[in-house]
C-alpha cells in the first residue's frame, strides 16, 4: 500500500514547501489538491502540474492522484479536457471528481441516470489520456454516499477508466460494515481516503442537526484493524490518501497531526494484522 497525503490543508505552501511537508509526514507522495488558490490549479495546470511532477520525482516522491474542485462534476466544464491532458502528461494515474448531491424534490433514479451519462463522457476522457476517473464516497446527501450508492453510479463502466475512491471515515458514519463495504466495490476499488469521523447530535436554539466532525485516526468510528485486514486479504496495493482534514489548523499543526496518523496506519500495516 502506498501512503500519500491530501494537500488541501497545506494551502498557502508552494510546491517546494509541500514536498518538505510530505517528507516530514513520512509519506510516499501527494494526493495533490489542484484547485483555485493552490500552486497548481485549473488555470495553470497544463504547465504547472508536469513541472510539479518533476520536482516531486527529484525528491523521491510521486503524485498518483489529484483532487479536482468540488464542482468539477460535469465533463463539459471548460477546463475538463485540459485537466485530463495535463494529468496524462504528468503521469498522474487518478483524478478525483467533485460531487453530485441529492436534494428534496429530486427523483433519485433519474439523477443516477444523469450522472451515469456524465461518467460515460468522463470515461472517454480517461481512455484518451490514460488517467482513471474516481468517485469518492461521501456521507450526507452525496449521490455516492456509501459503497452501495457508489456502485449505482459506476457499475458497468470499465474499471480501468472509472473507479471508486473509498473512504472508511464516511463509510463508518453511514453504517456499512467496512469489510462488507470494501467487498461491494472490490472490482472498482482504486484508491482510499483515510480519516476518522464521528456522528454527533448538535442542538442549537432548540433545533437538532447532525455533524460528522473529524477525529485523529483511532478516535472515531472507523474499525481500522478490520479495514487494514480486509485490504490485505484483497491484496490491495494502490494509493491510500491520508486526508488530514484538520480544517482551521495552521499547516505546521496539520503536518504534525498527519505524521501521527501516518505512524498509526503504518503500525497496523506492519503489525501482522
Amino acid at each position: 500500500m502506498q501512503l500519500i497525503m491530501f494537500t488541501k490543508h497545506l494551502e498557502g505552501l508552494d510546491v517546494a514547501a509541500i514536498i518538505e511537508a510530505l517528507h516530514a509526514v513520512g509519506v510516499d507522495g501527494a494526493d495533490l489538491c489542484v484547485r483555485n488558490g493552490y500552486p497548481v490549479n485549473p488555470e495553470n495546470i497544463a504547465t504547472a502540474l508536469p513541472a510539479a511532477a518533476q520536482q516531486f520525482a527529484a525528491a523521491g516522491l510521486s503524485i498518483p492522484l489529484v483532487t479536482a474542485p468540488g464542482d468539477f462534476n460535469r465533463p463539459d466544464i471548460d477546463y475538463a479536457e485540459r485537466y485530463y491532458a495535463a494529468c496524462g502528461t504528468a503521469g498522474v494515474k487518478h483524478i478525483k471528481l467533485g460531487y453530485w448531491h441529492w436534494q428534496p424534490g429530486m427523483r433519485y433514479w433519474a439523477e443516477v441516470d444523469k450522472i451515469r451519462g456524465y461518467l460515460d463522457q468522463f470515461q472517454t476522457l480517461s481512455a484518451r489520456y490514460g488517467v482513471q476517473t474516481v468517485v469518492h464516497n461521501h456521507s450526507g446527501r452525496s449521490m455516492g454516499l456509501h459503497s452501495c450508492a457508489a456502485m449505482n453510479l459506476v457499475q458497468g463502466f470499465d474499471p480501468q477508466h472509472i473507479g471508486v475512491f473509498s473512504d472508511p471515515g464516511h463509510l463508518s458514519v453511514c453504517g456499512e460494515p467496512i469489510d462488507m463495504a470494501l467487498d461491494i466495490v472490490r472490482d472498482y476499488l482504486s484508491v482510499l481516503a483515510f480519516k476518522d469521523l464521528i456522528r454527533e447530535r448538535v442542538v442549537k436554539e432548540g433545533v437538532t442537526t447532525w455533524a460528522t466532525p473529524v477525529r485523529k485516526l483511532g478516535w472515531g468510528f472507523v474499525d481500522w484493524q478490520t479495514t487494514i485486514a480486509t485490504l490485505k486479504s484483497m491484496q490491495f496495493t494502490g494509493p491510500i490518501s491520508m486526508h488530514s482534514e484538520y480544517a482551521g489548523e495552521p499547516p505546521e499543526t496539520v503536518i504534525d497531526l498527519a505524521r501521527a496518523d501516518t505512524r498509526f496506519i503504518r503500525s497496523l500495516i506492519d503489525g501482522g494484522i
